[in-house]
């Protein structure tokens, strides 16, 4: 889950093209997170993207 403001990049990096906004609650499933920075998708439409892992709440298993 979100936990702060972020933005969705195409690839990994601050200087990447942003692709979309992250508001916290939002849900983001995490397929890999690696260095800092987390690819997975998020929302109902299931944007595909990175996001700083510093962004996300705790991992949750099930």
């Amino acid at each position: 889950m979100v936990t702060s403001q972020a933005s969705l990049f195409d690839a990994p990096g601050d200087d990447q093209r942003i692709i979309g906004m992250l508001t916290p609650g939002e849900g983001f499933a995490v397929v890999e997170d690696s260095v800092g920075w987390a690819w997975g998708y998020a929302g109902e439409r299931r944007r595909v993207g990175y996001v700083r892992s510093a962004a996300l709440g705790p991992k949750v298993r099930s």
